[in-house]
């Protein structure tokens, strides 16, 4: 279905640069409530690897962002519990909800990269909620397969963002929106690409995907917002796997069960804030995503034998 864009008289920002990916994230401030996210930026991705020396596959980061990508030469791109290898051309589709990678399988990975944020797309309750797209609901495999003529009409729409973020038009951030709604679009003409044959066991991989999607939750810096998968189900849907299936797993790969893991994590975070933050006992509590307090301290008790005012001290 066809999108609206609302047309603003005034933008939000018209300070937006051409920065590195790391120099990026790190501008992010701590998201404390009322903290404001830097919004877009796009990326050459062999400029990316460059200065990466090589050595780390491309990866989600933890952060709130989504992304939409050109990829351009042989890559394999593992997304939830299925891989794909892409030979020549493909456009990925990625929300921070679903822990992905692509590794380049020969030479220097090329295309272009754009990251955003879900208020980019939709402010001021108009426009599009991400995870609304139909390619990017639990189950879906948004990497989508492009013949040489659309690899090149997408690369045109990058070199449009590239050359529009170092302007000083002062509706340029309009104007990168249209830019990623033309990706949308395409991205809901497409067809998915099929998962090949996995070369490395797939215990493993959604071992490590499982573990990307716990570990990205903290450390928490946040008191007013709880975890947002704090259960085997939420981990279990993210990842587009049965919660018996992500047990069996986890058990023959850690010898742990999924809520082990879970609230040994927890458990961690909980040591943690107790000691090391202003925070009282009860927003702990609440951030960590206990309903009750009372139910934080039971659990703290069950697993260290302390309450979490004794362990605080």
């Amino acid at each position: 279905m066809p999108f609206a864009l609302p047309f603003r008289a005034m933008p939000n920002f018209v300070a937006m640069k051409a920065i590195s990916l790391d120099a990026f994230y790190k501008s992010v401030p701590p998201t404390e409530k009322g903290a404001s996210l830097p919004q877009f930026q796009v990326y050459d991705t062999a400029e990316v690897y460059r200065v990466k020396d090589g050595k780390a596959p491309m990866t989600y980061d933890r952060r709130a962002y989504y992304k939409v990508s050109l990829i351009i030469g042989r890559n394999r791109v593992e997304y939830a519990d299925k891989v794909i290898d892409v030979a020549e051309r493909a456009l990925l589709f990625a929300t921070p909800k679903v822990p992905y990678r692509y590794v380049s399988l020969g030479g220097e990975p090329a295309g272009n990269f754009c990251i955003f944020t879900q208020e980019f797309l939709f402010q001021n309750g108009r426009g599009i909620l991400p995870d609304s797209l139909p390619f990017l609901q639990p189950g879906a495999f948004p990497v989508l397969q492009l013949s040489e003529q659309e690899a090149e009409e997408v690369n045109a729409i990058f070199t449009k963002m590239h050359r529009e973020q170092g302007s000083d038009y002062a509706y340029k951030e309009d104007l990168l929106r249209n830019y990623v709604m033309e990706l949308v679009h395409w991205g809901q003409k497409l067809d998915p690409m099929a998962a090949t044959p996995v070369v490395h066991s797939a215990a493993e991989r959604v071992t490590a995907l499982f573990t990307e999607l716990l570990d990205r939750q903290f450390p928490i810096e946040d008191r007013h917002r709880q975890l947002e998968l704090r259960s085997p189900a939420d981990f279990a849907g993210r990842l587009a796997v049965q919660v018996n299936h992500l047990n069996k797993v986890l058990n023959e790969t850690s010898g742990r069960s999924t809520s082990e893991l879970i609230n040994a994590r927890v458990l961690q975070e909980a040591r943690i804030l107790l000691k090391r933050s202003g925070w009282n006992v009860s927003e702990i509590a609440h951030a960590l995503g206990f309903q009750e307090v009372s139910h934080f301290s039971n659990f703290f008790k069950k697993h260290t034998s302390v309450s979490p005012s004794a362990y605080r001290g």
